[in-house]
């Protein structure tokens, strides 16, 4: 019988956050600090929004753009937060999670052969949804005296007459770094004179603890470049609605939504009437959220200095990336022996791209009593380690 598989996906690499999920879930006072979702509860004022769209019996497709208030709540969303004019009918498409809207702004845009530049440590979906759109994937190696931003030397570095589009994962997942304004201006300069496309990845711009969180979009010449995704998961609590959005120029927006429709049909139309209650009057609940982040950064942030780890401060998502190199293994047999020895599962950096082998992933979306326990514990194991030595 012929091999009935892809070549190109047989050899996508498994996510190499999995395993360790797998394990934890099975091992008895196990502390997760790996999972990369908010430990609240969908807002309750949300999930009514949602039971009663069920109760009215409104369980029918939508548009394959979106419900249109929801689109429009959108667009008025982005343009309170951003300053971004978008049309909620040429300009908008809500997705199944800000993942799907990644794979379809990729397959828009995207001719076999053309480059992509993907800046990591970053989310594990770039490189293979690139992989599977066609495009070579050139991968930038952040650096953490640059506090994981990218730097303009660092993209004229790696741009050649094939390179078509630039990933902007800010605020970033794994590093918790972000991009301040005059960090944007620098990249945009050269994307405007290289007539480069960026994807910009904002699912965590709602969770910034320095500032206001910038949309590259918002700079002069770049909205016409740029496809913004942002989505519900992260800010809102609401992971499991499945529910993103991007926001696109009507050229790239249209290709977009053909794809979304030949390939998915429509969001869930549930979790669209929850997102509209959710970005009209879940402003409060964001807060609240994000100040219990900041306390729990704050938190993570001391006790790494008192145990003596080195960890640049994150200033985005709710992401700690502690180096571990002073130990002399690698992430993956770092987290290994820490989930073996002291129950406590936290992510390789190398999950997220060869450069963030050395470091380690920690959510600290987890109860501030988890985290507490989880210090506690990294506390013995680096002074077992260190008596190893």
């Amino acid at each position: 019988m012929r091999n009935p598989l892809a070549d190109k996906v047989v050899d996508i690499k498994p996510s190499g956050i999995r395993k360790f999920f797998d394990i934890v879930s099975e091992m008895e006072d196990a502390i997760s600090l790996g999972v990369g979702e908010p430990d609240f509860d969908t807002p309750w004022h949300i999930r009514d929004e949602g039971i009663y769209s069920l109760e009215k019996g409104r369980t029918f497709y939508t548009s394959n753009a979106g419900l249109k208030e929801l689109r429009q709540e959108i667009s008025h969303y982005i343009k309170r937060t951003q300053g971004l004019s978008y049309d909620a009918n040429k300009e908008v498409v809500v997705t199944v999670g800000g993942s799907e809207a990644i794979d379809i702004a990729l397959r828009a845009m995207i001719n076999p052969g053309d480059e992509v530049l993907i800046p990591q440590p970053s989310f594990v979906s770039y490189e293979p949804c690139t992989i599977l759109a066609g495009a070579v994937p050139v991968i930038i190696n952040l650096k953490a005296e640059n506090e994981f931003r990218l730097t303009p030397e660092e993209l004229r570095a790696v741009i050649t007459d094939k390179t078509k589009v630039l990933f902007m994962p800010f605020p970033n997942n794994p590093t918790g770094a972000i991009m301040e304004k005059s960090d944007l201006e620098a990249i945009a300069q050269i994307v405007e004179e290289h007539d480069l496309f960026v994807i910009s990845d904002e699912i965590y711009a709602e969770l910034t603890y320095k500032g206001k969180h910038i949309s590259i979009a918002s700079l002069p010449g770049m909205q016409e470049r740029t496809v913004l995704i942002n989505g519900f998961s992260k800010a809102y609590a609401m992971t499991g609605w499945r529910l993103g959005y991007a926001c696109a120029p009507e050229l790239i927006m249209t290709q977009m939504i053909k794809i979304h429709q030949f390939a998915i049909m429509c969001a869930p139309t549930t979790s669209q009437y929850a997102a509209i209650e959710a970005i009209k009057n879940g402003d409060d609940d964001v807060a609240k959220m994000r100040e219990s982040y900041n306390q729990r950064r704050r938190y993570l942030m001391h006790a790494f200095e008192e145990m003596g780890l080195t960890c640049f401060e994150p200033f985005g998502a709710f992401y700690v990336f502690p180096c571990i190199k002073e130990f002399g293994m690698s992430s993956d047999e770092f987290a290994g022996r820490f989930l073996a020895e002291e129950k406590v599962a936290a992510v390789p950096g190398t999950a997220f791209g060869d450069c963030g082998e050395g470091f380690l992933r920690m959510s600290y979306a987890s109860s501030m009593d988890n985290l507490k326990l989880a210090m506690d514990r990294l506390k013995n194991f680096v002074e077992r380690l260190r008596q190893e030595k």
